[in-house]
């Protein structure tokens, strides 16, 4: 560990190619014998990645691939594997038939990119998607993003490990530390200076595994060739540094969100105090120790958190120290900076603001993720981010809810218009959802649209994704998935994909059944899937595609029932009511749950099991399990930020949505039976209950699917389809 450790960066042409051949054959088993890989930096000339395809004569190797690094090799790989093989990779499996023998290419293959970053990762996903993962997930994970050409992510794993190393140095006492740190499910905000303590404190053993996971994910990263983003110091402290140099200038943040000061209300170091340079280059040479480093650090000070004034002079102080503290520990460093605040503060942060913020650190040694460019780019306004690089990033998901979303039009001409711009400083591509493992259609057509100089034809371009998916062209598949890109996968304007369905909300009289799409489009799309099923069921990327568009149906039927709830309601009509209510609590609910049952990736037991797995005694276990029921429910102690993180899971629609509907319907027959109004407030209280009583009902959730999806998705079907 302590050689991984000492690694000072990406590892040398060799060193990459082993790396590239050695995820070939995790992923191709022997069949990788037969595709010759290389690596060759000269290739680029210093410019941005670039591979080459073509078949040498002879018929040992059927196809040769060189990469000018790593991951350009991977990619180049995948292009093969795609394009002249039928396969398929994502998240919710892999189809990998290969054809033989290999086909041999008629010519040679040349692809550049047009940009020198492909990036991966939100701040976020930390929480929302990695919180529970091993090495073996990781590993997964890592040669995803190789075949996906990513050269650039975060690997903050860890970071509180040395952390509490730097503050136990500093003199802060354990307890002051405990009070600080979040549980694990919550560690994304604590580290953007939101949150503390809430769900915490970290158990010891959390730290050495972290620890050792992170040594992992570094080694494997640099030896794919791609760059490594660290943490580093962004002016947030524990209060613990007040008492132990009691003349330091740091000022408490308001709260966040929807949290008072018991869990908010951080403390912020004076940009000009001198502590702000001590612990932050202590922190990143610490870090740097430990992990070596590729020179590029993220730092996030004002994330959704208004900062102390205004004044443009105050505003450059602060990035000025934040970078400073950087090139006290590195001197090469390169500050990556979400700019996610630009667009969710626009009144705070006006053009002089952000210029002021931006020009605190010298031009090109900052690189600013627009975050949210396929609906809100910031670069438009802000003249290409006043001569700092960019990245431009596809947002996508929020909270990892389930939801079938895109806006393919948006990324399909977003990022070459981008390049276009006046004067554009853009410097490559990026996927930023907060939670993955959904809607993997948008995320191969990003990874796609990063190697490429001019947009797609998406309607043959989806054709062709749904033969690669399934391993057979299939007319219905075919035609299911052109209807769904022309509707949810084609929300257009400012499209924000929070999943807002009655299903997954609190429930009440005005709730939102509005949809950017034709609802007939999916009913449809889910007919056709069910056809195809005869040909398509031994596929298991088609059973989970049959089971999300399934689950979309049945969230698009539960507004129905709502409406149809909400209507009997307000003109009194108690058969109605008990009618709409009585279908939807009592059969399409468990139905659903039924359904998402069926599949290992849509259960509840699944998240929970993988949480307590990674404690060491029951106890961790607990609080670990706590975590992960909290955070995709209450996301708090009170409902603050209340199915933010929403799932449709197995277990959690019957023993928390369904039962919220239930209550909701009893409380409304029971006004009209005896006369009184409903009140939101009083049955906000009663339900709060209802929610609070999930989290710690102490059940074991199963992490085993059970029952067939066909049949269930088929019986659904028959009862409901309108």
């Amino acid at each position: 560990l302590l050689l991984l450790a000492a690694t000072a960066a990406r590892a040398g042409d060799a060193g990459q190619e082993e790396a590239v051949r050695a995820l070939a054959r995790r992923l191709l088993g022997p069949r990788a014998a037969a595709v010759s890989l290389s690596v060759d930096p000269a290739l680029a000339a210093g410019g941005p990645d670039i591979y080459r395809l073509w078949s040498p004569p002879g018929a040992a190797v059927a196809v040769a691939v060189t990469g000018s690094s790593g991951v350009a090799a991977a990619a180049g790989l995948y292009r093969y594997l795609r394009d002249f093989c039928g396969c398929h990779l994502s998240w919710s499996g892999a189809q990998l038939r290969l054809p033989d023998p290999l086909p041999r290419l008629r010519a040679e293959i040349r692809a550049a990119a047009p940009g020198r970053y492909r990036y991966y990762q939100n701040v976020c996903t930390q929480s929302y998607s990695f919180a529970w993962w091993d090495w073996a997930r990781w590993e997964r994970e890592i040669d995803w993003m190789a075949l996906s050409g990513i050269n650039l992510a975060p690997a903050f794993a860890g970071q509180e490990a040395v952390w509490q190393r730097v503050y136990r140095n500093l003199g802060l006492n354990q307890s002051e530390i405990d009070k600080y740190f979040t549980g694990p499910a919550f560690l994304a905000w604590n580290r953007m200076g939101n949150l503390r303590r809430w769900a915490g404190p970290l158990p010891p053993a959390w730290h050495l595994k972290q620890l050792y996971l992170q040594y992992r994910i570094v080694e494997r990263m640099r030896s794919l060739g791609m760059t490594t983003v660290l943490p580093a110091f962004a002016g947030h402290v524990p209060q613990g540094i007040l008492r132990v140099f009691p003349r330091v200038n740091a000022t408490r943040l308001g709260h966040w969100s929807h949290f008072d000061c018991t869990y908010s209300c951080i403390y912020l170091l004076d940009p000009e105090d001198p502590m702000f340079q001590v612990i932050g280059t202590l922190f990143l040479k610490e870090l740097i120790k430990e992990f070596g480093t590729d020179h590029v650090y993220s730092a996030d000070t004002f994330n959704e958190m208004t900062p102390l004034s205004s004044d443009p002079a105050y505003l450059s102080r602060v990035s000025n120290a934040v970078f400073r503290s950087m090139t006290g520990a590195d001197p090469k460093a390169l500050w990556l900076m979400q700019g996610w605040l630009f667009q969710h503060q626009p009144d705070f942060w006006q053009p002089a603001q952000v210029r002021a913020l931006l020009h605190g650190v010298p031009l090109g040694r900052m690189i600013v993720l627009d975050l949210f460019a396929e609906s809100k780019p910031v670069y438009q306004w802000t003249e290409s981010f006043y001569g700092q690089p960019f990245i431009w990033c596809m947002l996508h998901n929020f909270g990892g809810n389930h939801g079938l979303f895109g806006t393919v039009e948006a990324i399909n001409h977003g990022p070459f218009a981008a390049r276009r711009f006046p004067n554009s400083t853009m410097v490559g591509t990026g996927l930023v959802p907060e939670g993955i493992e959904q809607n993997d259609m948008v995320y191969e057509l990003m990874n796609e649209l990063g190697w490429r100089q001019e947009p797609l034809d998406l309607p043959s371009w989806v054709t062709r994704y749904a033969e690669r998916r399934y391993g057979a062209p299939n007319a219905a598949a075919g035609s299911a998935w052109r209807l769904l890109l022309r509707s949810v996968y084609n929300c257009t304007g400012v499209c924000v994909n929070h999943n807002r369905s009655p299903l997954v909300r609190r429930p009440s009289l005005h709730m939102d059944t509005e949809l950017w799409y034709n609802a007939s489009d999916v009913y449809e799309a889910w007919r056709l899937l069910l056809s195809a099923g005869a040909e398509l069921g031994s596929s298991p990327t088609f059973l989970y595609d049959l089971v999300d568009v399934t689950r979309q149906a049945a969230q698009q039927l539960v507004s129905d029932y709502y409406l149809s709830i909400r209507q009997a309601f307000q003109s009194h009509a108690l058969p109605e009511l008990l009618t709409a209510g009585g279908v939807l609590v009592y059969d399409l609910l468990p139905e659903l749950d039924s359904l998402l049952s069926s599949h290992s990736l849509f259960l509840l037991g699944r998240w929970l099991e993988n949480a307590r797995a990674v404690a060491t005694s029951d106890r961790e276990a607990e609080q670990y399990e706590l975590n992960a029921r909290n955070q995709v429910t209450l996301w708090g102690p009170s409902g603050n930020i209340l199915d933010y993180a929403n799932k449709q899971l197995g277990g959690l629609v019957l023993d928390y949505y369904s039962v919220r509907w239930s209550l909701f319907v009893s409380v409304l027959v029971e006004s009209l039976n005896s006369g009184r109004p409903f009140h939101q407030d009083q049955f906000n209280q009663a339900v709060f209950q209802v929610e609070r009583g999930f989290i710690y009902n102490k059940k074991r959730y199963p992490a085993v699917p059970a029952g067939d999806t066909m049949e269930i998705s088929r019986k659904l079907f028959l009862k409901y389809y309108p």
